[in-house]
């Protein structure tokens, strides 16, 4: 009887151990859906503090707007630039709340498209620490070929 428990009880270090190991590799990433037309170019995990971030976008895609989502909690962002491949510079004046798991409103940047090379902005989580901090999303409307 004893020699059975030994042998179940290694038995089952053994299998936590597997399942362990098979858990923790698995991909952390999660699935983002993202709207036709639209690309995610950034996110970034918000403080409850007034934080400054900068975002640097990869795609070389040309974008006629962006726009903020926000997940987990209300966010409030202040003092957008946003950086064009070409050295342009486009600094709208935004004081917006966006609520959890909501968009902003789209923000213009040209009809034609634009090349983004980053954007810098200041925000906060608004709330409770205890809640919890937010996560932004930004993404680009991609600039489509008129016919």
């Amino acid at each position: 009887m004893k020699r059975f428990f030994k042998t179940s009880g290694y038995l089952l270090v053994v299998l936590l151990v597997l399942a362990n190991v098979l858990f923790s590799c698995s991909s952390s990433r999660r699935s983002i859906p993202v709207e036709e037309g639209w690309e995610l170019i950034g996110e970034e995990k918000v403080n409850f503090v007034r934080d400054k971030d900068e975002v640097i976008v990869t795609s070389r895609n040309q974008f006629t707007d962006i726009r903020f989502r926000v997940e987990e909690r209300e966010v409030r962002i202040q003092d957008l630039k946003i950086y064009f491949e070409n050295g342009d510079k486009l600094e709208p004046s935004i004081d917006l709340v966006v609520f959890a798991n909501q968009n902003s409103r789209n923000i213009g940047l040209a009809q034609d498209g634009r090349t983004i090379s980053k954007i810098e902005f200041t925000y906060r989580t608004t709330g409770s620490l205890l809640k919890g901090r937010a996560n932004v999303l930004i993404y680009g409307k991609r600039h489509t070929l008129g016919f």
